[in-house]
């Protein structure tokens, strides 16, 4: 079993900055990449960044390439999402996830994310 906690949401103004962590603990021998996805009210949940554990490969929605960030620190098997440049359209909750190698999904329990002035 794998758990996962994230924090560091909450509200900022557009064009703002927040970065959001994530830690995994438990059985994380089976993690092969971890990452995040959004859901806006009335939206399906969204893909937005991941990363395999394994070689620190990384992969972008079109929506957030070149304003988001996600990096990784294996030692405290964590990883975080830096949102720069941030829109109204940004707003959703967040969800970290840990993956197996078999495509299991572990799921953090959610932040919210508002971009308004």
């Amino acid at each position: 079993q794998v758990r996962v906690v994230e924090s560091g949401g909450g509200l900022v103004q557009p064009g703002g900055s927040l970065r959001l962590s994530c830690t995994a603990s438990g059985s994380i021998f089976r993690i092969n990449d971890m990452g995040w996805y959004r859901q806006a009210p009335g939206k399906e949940r969204e893909l937005v960044a991941s990363i395999r554990t394994a070689g620190g490969s990384t992969n972008y929605a079109d929506s957030v390439k070149g304003r988001f960030t996600i990096f990784r620190d294996n030692g405290q098997n964590t990883v975080y999402l830096q949102m720069n440049s941030l829109k109204p359209e940004d707003t959703a909750v967040y969800y970290c996830y840990a993956g197996t190698k078999l495509d299991n999904k572990y799921w953090g329990q959610g932040t919210q994310v508002t971009v308004s002035s």
